[in-house]
C-alpha cells in the first residue's frame, strides 16, 4: 500500500473521483491500482500487457472493468457500483462521464475496512461454526448461479493446470527444487488419472462452471456480519471456468495452510450438505487442494517469497501422501451431543480436508426435499422412511470410503440392524472402524433438546422418552459418557484394536 502522490491520483482528483481533503491510499498489483479514499474505492487497470492479460489500450481496460463489474455484482452488489469514463473536455478539464475525449476508465466501489477481510480474521478461535456454515452456503449459492460450461473433459481441464504449474515452477529452480516439483506433478497426475472418470462425469453433469476463480481468504469480506466474496478472476474466462469444487478448494486450502483444519472441515461439510450434486466429488478434494497449493508455491516464488514457496510446496506434497481412510460411527439417543463430537473431530481425520460427516438428520431432510431446519411430520418417521435414510447414509459412506476419504457417521444407530450395517460398510471397503455410543441420562437429554436452537433434528421430549425405552445399546461399541471432551475420541481411535470395551467417563 502506498500513500505517495502519483499522476494517476492527480488524474482522479481532477476528474472529481477523489476528495483531495481526504487521505488516499493506493494498492498496486501487476494489473491494477486501487485508490482508497473516504467511503469509496476506485480501481483502474494499468496499461500493461503480461502473460495472462492485455490491458494495453483504453478499450481493453474498459472491457475488463465492465466484465469485473458484471461478474462481481452477482455476489457483491453492495460493493461494485459502476464503471465511469474519465473524459477531457475541450478546455482541458477532466470529469467522470462528462463530455469530451475518453482518457481512461475507472471502476467505482464501496470501500470497506481492511479489517473486514477474512484473511485478517482467520486465526484459531476467531471464526465460529455458525459463520463458517454461512460462508459455505454463500459459496453454494455463488456456484448455483454460475453459468454452466459445456465441457465433458473435466480431467483434461485440471491436468492442463497441473502441467502449467510444472512449467511455472521450473522458472525458479533456486527456490523450488526441480526434483520435488517433478515428484509432485507425477503424483498429482497419477491421482487425476485414477479419478478421471469422476472428473469427466462431473463435467458432463454441469459441475464445470464460470466460477469466482480466485476464492481465497483475501477475497472474502465480512460486511454486516456476513461473508461477501469479491474480486473474482475477471480477465480470463478459461482460467475461471472449472469444477465448482476446485473453486471451493482454494478457500479450503487457504484455511488448511493456516492450520485451521476444523474450520475447513466445517465449510466443506456444510457445502456438501447443501449441494448434494457434489457428493461424488468429495474424493477429488485432495487432488484439488494439492493443485491449489502448487499454484501458491510458484506464485510465492515469483514474488521472491522463498519461505512461503517452500511451505506451499511442502503442503502440496502432503496433500498427495497416501493416507488410509477410516470410518467412525457415533451413536446414542437424541441430545447426547453426537453432532458436536462429530464436528469437533472431523477436521483431525485424514486425508484433507478431513472426514465427511454424514448425519441422518440432514439426509432425512434431503430425501424429503425440504430445508435442513424445516420440521417434518410424524409420517416421515415410519420404519420404511427410517430405513431409507440409513440406506442413504451407508451408500454415501461406502462411496466416500472407497474413494479414499474418511467418514464420521452421525446417527442414533438405535437398533442392532443399523449398527451391523454401518460396521459392514467398513468391512466391505476394507477400512478401520470405530463405534462410539454416547450415554447421558434422560433428564439432561431432554434439557439439551429443549434448549437447542434451529437444527436438522426434529427430536423432542416425547422422542427422547421413547428412545430411553427402545434403544439397543451395542455391546461391540465403546460406551462413553456424553460429557467426555472431544479430544478423548481422537486419542482413543488411533488404534481401535487397543480400545477396551465397556464404559468410560474420561
Amino acid at each position: 500500500m502506498s500513500t505517495n502522490p502519483d499522476p494517476t491520483t492527480e488524474l482522479l482528483i481532477s476528474a472529481g473521483a477523489l476528495d483531495p481533503d481526504l487521505p488516499t491510499d493506493r494498492i498496486v498489483t501487476h494489473g491494477a491500482v486501487v485508490f482508497l479514499n473516504g467511503t469509496h474505492a476506485w480501481k483502474m487497470k494499468r496499461p500493461v500487457r503480461l502473460r495472462f492479460f492485455d490491458f494495453s489500450t483504453p478499450e481493453l481496460r474498459h472491457d475488463v472493468l465492465q466484465q469485473e463489474l458484471t461478474l462481481n455484482r452477482r455476489f457483491a452488489p453492495e460493493v461494485y457500483r459502476a464503471v465511469h469514463a474519465i473524459r477531457r473536455a475541450d478546455d482541458g478539464s477532466l470529469t467522470l462521464d462528462g463530455p469530451g475525449e475518453t482518457v481512461d476508465w475507472v471502476l467505482e466501489m464501496t470501500r470497506f475496512d481492511d479489517g473486514a477481510l477474512l484473511v485478517h480474521r482467520a486465526e484459531p478461535g476467531n471464526l465460529d461454526d455458525a459463520f463458517l456454515r454461512t460462508l459455505a452456503e454463500s459459496v453454494v449459492d455463488l456456484h448455483a448461479s454460475s453459468p454452466i460450461r459445456d465441457d465433458p473433459h473435466g480431467a483434461a481441464r485440471l491436468q492442463e493446470v497441473v502441467d502449467g504449474n510444472l512449467a511455472s515452477m521450473s522458472v525458479f529452480p533456486d527456490v523450488i527444487d526441480p526434483a520435488a516439483a517433478r515428484r509432485l506433478t507425477s503424483r498429482i497426475t497419477a491421482m487425476i488419472t485414477e479419478r478421471s472418470e469422476t472428473l469427466d462425469a462431473r463435467a458432463r453433469r454441469g459441475r464445470v462452471r464460470r466460477v469466482h476463480g480466485d476464492l481465497h481468504l483475501g477475497n472474502i469480506a465480512i460486511i454486516d456480519g456476513r461473508p461477501v466474496p469479491f474480486d473474482c478472476l475477471e480477465f480470463d474466462e478459461e482460467m475461471a471456468t472449472t469444477d465448482v469444487l476446485y473453486d471451493l478448494a482454494f478457500l479450503l486450502m487457504d484455511l488448511w495452510a493456516r492450520d485451521l483444519r476444523h474450520e475447513a472441515n466445517v465449510v466443506v461439510n456444510q457445502y456438501l450438505d447443501r449441494s448434494p450434486d457434489d457428493e461424488d466429488g468429495f474424493c477429488l478434494l485432495p487432488i484439488m487442494l494439492a493443485v491449489r497449493a502448487t499454484v501458491r508455491a510458484h506464485v510465492s516464488a515469483a514474488a521472491d517469497a522463498v519461505d512461503d514457496a517452500t511451505r506451499y510446496l511442502s503442503l502440496a506434497l502432503g496433500f498427495t501422501e497416501p493416507v488410509a481412510p477410516r470410518l467412525m460411527a457415533i451413536g446414542g439417543g437424541s441430545g447426547t451431543g453426537k453432532t458436536t463430537v462429530a464436528r469437533a473431530i472431523g477436521g483431525d481425520l485424514e486425508p484433507a480436508p478431513g472426514a465427511r460427516i454424514l448425519r441422518t438428520d440432514v439426509l432425512r431432510k434431503r430425501l424429503a426435499g425440504v430445508g435442513e431446519t424445516e420440521k417434518l411430520p410424524r409420517s416421515a418417521y415410519t420404519p420404511g422412511a427410517r430405513a431409507a435414510v440409513y440406506d442413504e447414509l451407508n451408500r454415501l459412506a461406502t462411496t466416500d470410503l472407497a474413494g479414499g476419504m474418511s467418514v464420521v457417521a452421525d446417527a442414533v444407530f438405535g437398533s442392532a440392524t443399523q449398527q451391523q450395517a454401518i460396521a459392514a460398510v467398513a468391512t466391505e471397503t476394507g477400512v478401520d472402524f470405530t463405534g462410539w455410543w454416547l450415554e447421558l441420562d434422560e433428564a439432561e437429554r431432554i434439557s439439551r433438546i429443549t434448549h437447542r436452537g434451529p437444527d436438522a433434528s426434529d427430536a423432542d421430549e416425547s422422542v427422547a422418552r421413547r428412545q430411553t425405552a427402545t434403544l439397543e445399546p451395542p455391546d461391540e461399541w465403546t460406551h462413553v459418557d456424553a460429557h467426555a471432551d472431544p479430544s478423548f475420541f481422537l486419542r482413543n481411535s488411533v488404534r481401535p484394536q487397543e480400545i477396551s470395551r465397556g464404559r468410560t467417563t474420561e
